[in-house]
Formats: structure tokens, sequence, C-alpha cells
């Protein structure tokens, strides 16, 4: 018969809850610096230009191509070594975060402005519109609305692997549980109310995610 005593750490739960804050703002940050990147990168994907091309593409390849808790542990632990320069926690996390999830938010956004019907842009170009205004202000919207549904699912698969920030020491949710667990000896009860925030955070943008795909249909 399964026990579970929550008389224990129940003083420790608002410690716990703490980490929410620091799981979304890693989250968040990364999220919105690499939106901007994983564009650019989706602008050089598609661009005429080879090597920015191959740029992109060998960007991506590496990115997607090794697991994002090696990506981590090089940014944190080879910086100082490479770069002389001893990066925090906090800047290694979003660096790591950003750079990895711009790889995939590139494809996302490529396959959204592919999605474009292309005679839009042979309107535009026998209008005389100068292509980079034409993919500012007509391609690029459309791709953003094409790609929305993919991009909250990547904010909801960087919001769970944002907890691997705990392995360089990051205070996020799932630290902070096991900081707890460690304190009081106890440690399946610490691990399910962190497995229960995050359920609980992912829930939110999964709805958000139905949400904006009921909205986009209706569109």
């Amino acid at each position: 018969m399964i026990v579970l005593d929550f008389e224990r750490i129940w003083p420790s739960v608002p410690y716990i809850l703490e980490g929410v804050q620091v799981t979304l703002a890693y989250t968040g940050v990364s999220l919105c610096l690499g939106f901007v990147l994983g564009a650019l990168l989706a602008l050089c994907k598609v661009s005429e230009v080879k090597p920015l091309k191959g740029f992109a593409a060998f960007y991506t390849s590496i990115f997607r191509g090794t697991p994002l808790l090696l990506q981590l542990g090089l940014v944190y632990h080879a910086t100082p070594q490479l770069f002389h320069y001893t990066i925090s926690i906090w800047e290694a996390g979003i660096l790591a975060f950003t750079l990895n999830s711009a790889a995939y938010l590139s494809e996302h956004f490529r396959a959204g402005i592919e999605a474009v019907d292309k005679g839009q842009t042979e309107a535009a170009l026998s209008l005389g519109i100068p292509y980079p205004l034409i993919m500012k202000d007509i391609i690029l919207p459309q791709a953003i609305r094409n790609s929305l549904p993919s991009i909250v699912n990547e904010s909801i698969d960087l919001l769970k692997e944002s907890a691997l920030i705990s392995t360089i020491g990051g205070v996020d949710i799932l630290r902070r549980a096991n900081l707890v667990a460690n304190e009081k000896y106890t440690y399946f009860e610490p691990l399910l109310i962190a497995g229960a925030l995050y359920y609980v955070l992912v829930m939110i943008l999964s709805t958000f995610a139905k949400f904006v795909e009921r909205r986009l249909k209706n569109a």
C-alpha cells in the first residue's frame, strides 16, 4: 500500500512553487530570442544566396542532431575554457535553449514561408514592390500565421526541456524539488509536486494551442 506523507514537505511547497517563475523565465526569454533567430535562419534557407542557405542548413543539422543536454553542457563548461569568460547559469541556459529552439523554429518558419502562394510574390514583383518589402509585409505575416500552432508546440517542448537547467545548478522547479527531497529524505512527494506543476503549465499551453488552432481554422 502506497502511503504519501505530504506533511513533512508541506512547509517547503512554496519554495518549490517559486521555481515556476524561473522555469517560465527560461522558457519565455529563450522562445522570444529563438523566434527572432529562427526567423532569420528561415530567411537564409529560402534565400538564393548559397552560402547563407548552406550555413542555415548546417546550423539546423547540428542543433537538431545533438542532444540539448550536450549543448547545454558544452555552453556552460566549455565557454570558460574557450573564451576565458565565466558564464553564469542563467546565461548558459538562455544561450543553449535559444540556439536549440531557433533551429526547430527555423524549420517551422521555412515551411510556413513555402506554404504561401508564390503567385502573391509574383504579383507584388510585377507591381514594382521591392522583394524585402514583399517578404516583410506579405510573406512573413502569413508564414507566422501558418506556423503559429507549431510555434506553440515548440514552446511546450521548450518548457519541459527547461528542466535540464537543473543539471548545471539552475534552481527551477525540478532542482528545488530535488533539494527539498534531499533535505527531507523523502523523494516521491517533492517530485510528484514538481511533476504536477509541469503538467499544469503544459496543459495551459496546450489549451492555448488548441484555441489558436481553432481561431486560425475559423479565420
